[in-house]
């Protein structure tokens, strides 16, 4: 056995160190294709450009020379049809919970550089899952996204006839965020959220709209009357932050307060500490716009520090969401049947971490997953990153 070998089969264990815990749901006496190596080639075909079951087949036949020098393959390459049924099949609880366990301890070796750690949860419908034939509607997802590493720590699927409300509290029991602080819009600004963030020794920033009527009044109402002079001091402190990108400039002013023993609203979320108003000036081609936002915080009232993590929170829109659509075409993958469409937003949340942790030289994310389909060495090294 020459090294590449032993190094891809290294890869290979693992992998299915953290997924053997997934069981296979097929009878027994019928099985040709092992579970682990099914899991293992999509996962690898997504890595290098697959986006359905057809191209993940279509990838190990390309590949089934090389594939079959570290993998056992005892009828051969799996057709479309059996990646199909499978990844439909197995259990989607399972499943993440794996991904869930395997990305923990990533997170817990990485090195702690400067920075906060801020982890972002937000949700996004995967478009072309509703099945009107079956009256299904498309699946809706809440992820957290860590963003001081850039990694997906875990997803929750959101029941047919709920919403994020009772997704992210879901996926919060069993994440491990001690220490961290957790952003959500508005739709998460619940006190049964905020609640389970503080019982997992978490702070949070909740986004506060009209959905919170009586403690979006009173927010506002404070910080309309912080600008009177006999009202000034309340305020705690100010930052002020400008980014500018691709001609676009914006500007930030966070204003905390602490002062909040007066609000009847406030007493009734768990550990609040601060609120805090935020004004978005973005200039933009000779244009401006304004936006102003308010926030409820269990931390104090550091204004920098919110003003940071506030913004952070949209890296879940541009640096998740926004790759999943253009990157990995996911609202165009037309997969419904069982627990399909899940299952494949957690193997495109592995793709991505694994370029994610893949430091070897600044390229884009599409030249990377480019470069997994046409190097395998490279392929099985961008997952070898994901160990401990």
């Amino acid at each position: 056995m020459d090294i590449e070998t032993i190094k891809d089969q290294a890869v290979l264990e693992i992998f299915n160190g953290y997924f053997k815990r997934v069981n296979d749901p097929r009878q027994q006496t019928k099985v040709e294709h092992l579970l682990n190596e099914i899991l293992f080639i999509t996962v690898l075909a997504v890595i290098a450009g697959a986006d359905d079951f057809n191209e993940i087949a279509e990838y190990a036949v390309k590949k089934q020379s090389w594939l079959k020098s570290f993998l056992k393959l005892p009828k051969g390459i799996p057709s479309h049809d059996t990646f199909n049924r499978v990844i439909c099949m197995i259990d989607a609880g399972e499943f993440q919970h794996c991904f869930i366990d395997w990305m923990h301890d990533i997170r817990s070796a990485l090195p702690d550089f400067p920075g906060d750690d801020v982890i972002n949860l937000d949700g996004k419908t995967v478009r072309n899952s509703e099945d009107k034939t079956d009256n299904k509607k498309a699946i809706h997802m809440v992820s957290a996204l860590a963003s001081k590493y850039g990694l997906v720590l875990g997803q929750q699927k959101c029941n047919e006839k709920s919403n994020e409300i009772t997704a992210i509290p879901a996926l919060l029991k069993i994440l491990l965020v001690e220490g961290s602080i957790i952003t959500i819009d508005a739709m998460g600004c619940q006190k049964n959220i905020a609640k389970t963030i503080r019982s997992k020794k978490a702070d949070y920033i909740l986004a506060v709209k009209a959905n919170q009527g009586n403690l979006s009044k009173e927010v506002i109402d404070m910080f309309e009357k912080v600008k009177k002079p006999e009202f000034a001091s309340y305020i705690h402190s100010v930052d002020n932050q400008v980014d500018k990108d691709h001609g676009r400039i914006e500007s930030r002013q966070c204003v905390a307060i602490e002062n909040l023993g007066w609000l009847f609203e406030i007493q009734q979320w768990e550990d609040a500490r601060s609120i805090i108003k935020i004004t978005a000036n973005v200039f933009r081609k000779g244009k401006e716009t304004l936006e102003v936002r308010y926030y409820i915080s269990s931390l104090p009232g550091n204004a920098a520090l919110m003003n940071r993590a506030v913004r952070k929170h949209w890296h879940i829109e541009n640096k998740l969401h926004w790759v999943l659509d253009v990157l990995f075409k996911e609202d165009y993958c037309r997969v419904r049947t069982g627990n399909g469409a899940e299952n494949l937003t957690t193997i495109r949340k592995i793709a991505l971490n694994t370029f994610k942790m893949d430091k070897t030289e600044p390229c884009s994310l599409k030249i990377k997953r480019k470069r997994a389909g046409w190097d395998d060495n490279y392929a099985l090294m961008i997952i070898s990153k994901m160990k401990i």
